[in-house]
Parts: structure tokens; sequence; C-alpha cells
């Protein structure tokens, strides 16, 4: 297959530099790297690749980047970043500052970007076409094919030391080896070359590219390292996608056609990248074969794709002019690998202490509750982060079109829809609606929903009416708008059915004084009934955010409907001590903080802590 690449469009204007400099044999020589803090150092002698990057970077005028091992929330604040960050063993990101746009510079540093490999690659690809044609071995996982890749390319390519000369190896002049107007112009070739598969006719070209007597490829070490690099990247990975993927940082990896991917940072927000794609060919290209990459074939009669990364981040692929008038346009989502905690969301000031202890009792006995709000409000994310409030023995299932929650349980079964059909079981596709209609029947504590939007709500209302506790995400700007959606087509929930559902959090991205965007849950509501007379719904704020002091009041200490006629009742608590279920809302808050200062903050660690704490007996509620 051919490779997944782009142009770069770098934002500055690349330093001269000797060729000679090898950065792979005597880094420590290097002026620029003797400036360097001692982490920076630490990740050169790993990846000298990034010294290379530096010495081509403008330090003169910009200043040497800021290093830094992971990025803290602070560093939101920071004007004109010029910050480095790794993001696995081979690659940096470098967040640049752009003076006349709001949005900055994304740009990835990978071992290939110095190099002009684009000569030598066809012939490489052949050589190793041939070998791996008669290997005995049939590569099937993607760590077997990396392996191979690895091990045929070590026998076609001979690795030039600092010491030796093309005509030493080669056996003549070594005129083959031209230098392209040195590094500078190899990078310039660099960047606007695109790797195509071997032209098996161009034979005179080939002559042209340094081999030993024996046929081997010549290269440089910067050089080896970059075609092994790019092998991998773009035959077996996802190409210049491959950054962007491995940013722990990065929400979602947007192009909307002709021009740079665009990316919503955690820490910087929205930044354009140096990578770009400068015709609708070029993009044409790329989505089809990430398509095929991910078996999701793309056609004119089926332009559009909804499909999951191989690692669980979900993309949106557009395919063609015709209904995207910039060419073909994808968006991915990113998928976190462990799930954020409701301590990082109270560190985020998404919430707090309080408003998590009374979540906490009203999820432990069974509430139902749906995540509530517009589209990148962070709905799936807090959902996700309350699932650690269940019950440890809980049987759980969770139920979405494309697979994003992670649940801790052990007894956990994810089931998910198949197809595109819209109705119950048309033309083979499994919908929401049937898993939904099935998990019924399979004796869940809780059931969770990826989203709810059309049939199947009125299913999750009648398994809540059943007396098993659902847990959603749903489009609405608030309770009244999220009541008018339940209740009209699609879903079309009888008015006096609503109040099956206990709870309603109003989640949203709001922008502060600042300038920046934060998520933050709006409102935290209890669904109380249905009044005839009136005809209207009467729900209760227990919690609301304060816009001002950035911090959540709770107007709804003492008139939870919930804590005191449901939960109490449950308990059967006396109706005079029903006012000390306020206590346990604090004592569990306590619980929370103490946890955080103890440092069990990440997600899997909190659930730990908070299953040893209730098998010791500290959550048990005692009149």
């Amino acid at each position: 297959m051919g490779s997944l690449s782009a142009n770069i469009n770098l934002p500055f204007q690349p330093e001269e530099l000797d060729d000679d400099d090898d950065v792979y044999s005597n880094y420590e020589s290097s002026a620029l790297y003797r400036m360097l803090p001692a982490n920076a150092k630490e990740y050169v002698a790993q990846s000298p690749h990034l010294l290379e990057y530096l010495q081509m970077f403008p330090v003169n005028l910009y200043g040497i980047p800021l290093f830094f091992s992971e990025l803290k929330r602070d560093l939101k604040s920071m004007e004109n970043p010029n910050v480095i960050y790794p993001v696995n063993e081979f690659t940096f990101i470098h967040i640049f500052p752009d003076q006349e746009d709001v949005r900055n510079y994304y740009i990835p540093i990978e071992p290939s970007f110095l190099h002009s490999v684009a000569e030598a690659m066809p012939l490489i690809e052949k050589k190793l076409v041939d070998l791996i044609d008669v290997l005995e071995e049939d590569p099937i996982t993607e760590d077997e094919r990396r392996k191979v890749l690895k091990r045929v390319l070590r026998e076609v390519i001979y690795i030039k030391k600092p010491n030796e000369t093309y005509a030493q190896l080669t056996g003549d002049t070594g005129e083959g080896n031209a230098d392209s107007g040195g590094i500078k112009g190899k990078l310039v070739k660099f960047l606007n070359t695109d790797f195509s598969s071997p032209d098996k006719g161009d034979a005179d070209k080939f002559k042209k590219i340094p081999q030993t007597p024996d046929g081997k490829v010549i290269l440089t070490m910067g050089e080896f390292r970059s075609i092994e690099y790019l092998l991998i990247r773009d035959k077996i990975e996802m190409g210049i996608l491959n950054p962007f993927l491995a940013d722990p940082y990065n929400e979602d990896i947007t192009c909307d056609g002709v021009g740079p991917i665009f990316v919503e940072h955690k820490i910087f927000s929205g930044l354009k990248s140096a990578v770009e794609f400068k015709n609708s060919d070029e993009i044409d290209n790329f989505v089809i074969k990430m398509a095929e990459r991910i078996r999701r074939p793309i056609t004119f009669r089926n332009p559009i794709v909804d499909a999951t990364l191989p690692d669980g981040s979900r993309i949106n692929i557009v395919y063609g002019t015709e209904i995207s008038k910039h060419g073909s346009n994808f968006t991915i989502r990113k998928f976190a690998e462990e799930p954020s905690s409701i301590l990082q969301l109270i560190e985020w000031k998404t919430t707090d202490y309080l408003v998590a202890g009374y979540m906490w009792i009203c999820i432990e006995f069974g509430m139902s509750l749906f995540m509530s709000g517009e589209t990148a409000s962070g709905k799936t994310t807090s959902l996700n982060a309350l699932t650690t409030f269940i019950a440890p023995e809980s049987k759980i299932v969770t139920i979405e079109d494309t697979p994003e929650l992670t649940v801790p349980h052990k007894n956990w079964t994810r089931q998910v829809s198949k197809g595109k059909g819209k109705g119950e079981g048309s033309g083979g596709d499994i919908t929401m609606f049937d898993l939904l209609r099935a998990a019924l029947r399979q004796r869940p504590n809780y059931i969770l929903v990826g989203e709810i939007r059309g049939s199947e709500g009125a299913v999750a209302f009648g398994a809540m009416q059943t007396g098993h506790p659902v847990m959603s995400t749903f489009h609405a700007a608030s309770v009244e708008k999220l009541i008018q959606r339940l209740c009209s087509d699609p879903i079309n929930i009888p008015m006096t059915h609503v109040d099956n559902l206990n709870i309603v959090i109003i989640q949203s991205a709001v922008r502060r004084p600042s300038g920046g965007t934060v998520r933050r849950m709006l409102s935290i509501n209890e669904l109380v009934g249905y009044d005839p007379e009136s005809g209207g719904f009467s729900f209760v704020a227990i919690f609301v955010w304060n816009p001002i002091t950035d911090e959540f009041d709770f107007p709804g200490r003492g008139s939870s409907y919930l804590l005191e006629n449901k939960i109490a009742t449950l308990l059967g608590v006396p109706d005079h001590k029903k006012s000390e279920m306020y206590f346990e809302v604090e004592k569990r808050a306590k619980i929370l903080q103490r946890l955080h200062k103890a440092g069990y903050i990440g997600f899997w660690d909190l659930y730990y802590m908070l299953t040893k704490v209730k098998k010791q007996g500290l959550i048990k509620i005692e009149f």
C-alpha cells in the first residue's frame, strides 16, 4: 500500500547547517547541545534527531524552547508558548507561537524530519518486497510485521560509519551521492516529497543510489533511522497521523480539506499543525488509504465513514468535493487510554468534592441520571468518571454505537451496535434499540448507554420503570429542553414517565474572563414529578455553578427529594433523622479529599481505593 503522507510547512526560515555534522555519532561536541537544559540533553541522547531539529531552528531569533516531560494545566496561561515535549521515544511536539493568529503552531518532530530519503525509498522498497516474497513465515499481528520489517531492512542496508567514504564502500568515485545543496536542500526536498510505491521502470534513477558491491543500499545512521521509522509509520501504522494520535494532550484532530491539520489541545487549546495538504487530490488519496487501513473502504457511492481507529479513537471521514467543497475531510476524537477520574475533574474545576459526594450516594443507591449538554462539553468524560461510584460488586452493561466508555468493574458486558440501520432488525443490523432490549434480559445492576437520541430512549425509560438504573449522555442545553426532546419524536416518552429519570447534570464548555474555554457542570438537578394542573414538570437545582466565584453553590441543602424521600426511605431512616443525609454527603466529600491528598488521583487507583473504603465499612450509613 502507498504511504499516508502529506507536506510540512514550517512557520520559520530554517538555519543553514554544516552538512558534515553527524549528531548520531558526536552530538556531545555540538555547542548547542552544551547549552541545552539537563532534561533536553537526555532526550537528545536517546533521539539525536531532536538536536538536528534544534540546529535548524532559529534559536538566536526565538530562543531555546522550554522542555517539559509532561504538561501541567497552569501552562494554559502562557501567552507565547515556545515549548517542546515528548509523546513517545521517537517523536516530540514543538508548540510555536504565531503573533498574527489566535492559533499557535503544532510541529511534530520525527526521525524523518531532516533526511532526504525520497530517492532511496523506492529502491529499498523494491529490495524489501523481493526479500519478503521468499519468507517462509507469514506475519499476522502488527508486532510480528514490525519485527519482520526491521529484520529484512537490516539485510538490504549498509550503515555508513562516520570515517568511511562512499568511494570506499561502492568501489567508485561516489558520484551517486550528490549533496542536493547541503542539509537545507535536503530538508526542503524532503518536506515537499511524498513517498510512493517503487517505480520498477526507473532503473537509471536506482543507479544513482550508492550501493555496496553486494547490492546493499548505503545510508548514514540518520538516514537509516529515518527509513526505518517511515516504513513502519507508513506501511503498518497510521502514517502522518502517528504523532497526533500518540500525543495524550490532543482531544480532537481535524482536517477541513485543503490546508493544515488542526488540533484541539488540552493545554494550548486550538492549534494549527505544520502538516498540510496542498490540493484536493492529496487529501482524497490520503483518506482513501486511511479508510483502507481501518478496513472501512470509502467510495463516491458511500462517501461517509464512521469508524474506530486501532487505538480506540473515533474517526469520521467525508470523501470527495461533491459534498465537501474544500476537498475530503476527517475528524478524529481521541481516545484516552486511562479515563479521567472524578478527582481529576475536581482538579480541573469541572465539579467539586461536595457534588462528587452527593453523586457517590445517589449512584450507589441506583439513581438513574443523564449527563446532558452540547457537543464537546465533556459529557462522556464526566459520565465515565462517575462509574467509579457504582458499587464494585455490580454487573454493568454498556451499550454504544462507538465504544468510548471504560468501566472499572470486573463484571462488565460491553455491547456495540452494528451497521447503519435505523429500525429494529433492519437488514442484519444490530441497533442500540436491539442491544438495550437484550440487556434487560441480562439482569444488570446498571445500564450505561453511550448516548440516547432515538427509539432506544423509550426502552431506557422502560428499564428504569422496572428497576434497572440507567446512566447516559444526552444532547440538550437545559433541563427544560431535555424534557421537551424526551417527550417529542422520535423518543416520545409520556410526560408522566419522565420522573423515572432521577438526576440531570447539565454540563457545558464555557468561556472564562481569561479568554480560555473550560468545562463545567452548570447544574445538578433532581427531577421531582409532573404537575397535571399546570401541565409542567418540576425539578430542583441541588448544585449550581457560580460563574463569578467559579465555585459550586449548594442551594438544595435541606430540600433534596432524592436524599430525603428516596434514599433515606430505602435505608429505613426515620423522618426526624432524614436531614442527617446531608452530613453523609459531607463525609464522602472529605473521604474523596483525603484520597486526593494521598495521591490516589488516577481512574484505576481511585476505583481500587473506593472498593477498599467500602469493604472496610467506612461509608456504611447508620442511624
